[in-house]
């Protein structure tokens, strides 16, 4: 009986070590984005554009620069003109960076270039491995849905806006956009995006973040943004 029972225990053990590796694996597979990131639902969406000069309908904000890159239109590769276009992409150039774009009232960095103690707390993906000059919201991934025909596009996020730098609690949270200006916009887009969706200069749409693992095949991604 002895040797039998010697058998058996090794069996009963390689069989709880192996449950215990799947559960594990389990525990530990990626989250999907729709349950990661909530939906920010019925947000007015503006337009805006690499290269657009200061005026009264941007607050006298150029867009030369970003609130992550000074060279901006530099290392876009031009002014990504929305009345000249060919499809998707400016008509004078092909962009070096993705033409799928967008803006979010939130800027992680603080104006001395230093990350803001709040974003370990804040951001779903934070990394406390990465340098604490460098933004970790550039370059993240957006879905974003036009609610009036119900298509969807998917965008990086390249800038901060419109109108706000600090509004935590919508871009991260469940509030409603504190910017009163243009219906209460809480998102601004690209000439690309706004083409995309077939969106008016003031539209309503729903947005999400969404993992780059998430992020479907498109036009979206012939051109992809990896600048820090």
């Amino acid at each position: 009986m002895y040797p039998f029972k010697k058998i058996f225990l090794s069996f009963l053990f390689i069989l709880i070590s192996f449950l215990g590796c799947n559960s594990t694996q389990k525990s530990t597979q990626e989250i999907p984005s729709q349950e990661k990131y909530a939906l920010h639902e019925n947000i007015s969406a503006t337009y805006f554009w690499v290269g657009e000069g200061a005026s009264d309908e941007n607050g006298y904000i150029d867009n030369f620069a970003s609130a992550w890159d000074e060279q901006w239109m530099q290392h876009y590769g031009g002014i990504d003109n929305p009345y000249n276009r060919n499809g998707y992409l400016p008509a004078d150039f092909t962009p070096l960076e993705n033409p799928f774009y967008i803006a979010l009232p939130y800027n992680d960095l603080d104006e001395d270039g230093n990350q803001k103690k709040e974003v370990k707390d804040i951001l779903p993906w934070y990394d406390a491995n990465l340098s604490k000059n460098i933004s970790q919201c550039k370059n993240r991934w957006v879905k974003i849905t036009l609610l009036s025909n119900n298509k969807t596009v998917y965008a990086q996020w390249e800038d901060v806006g419109p109108f706000q730098t600090d509004d935590k609690n919508y871009v991260f949270g469940s509030s409603n956009p504190i910017n009163t200006i243009n219906n209460n916009a809480g998102i601004d887009v690209s000439p690309a995006v706004r083409t995309y969706l077939n969106m008016q200069d003031i539209d309503s749409v729903s947005w999400r973040f969404v993992d780059t693992e998430d992020v479907p095949d498109g036009p979206w991604k012939q051109i992809i943004t990896i600048r820090k």
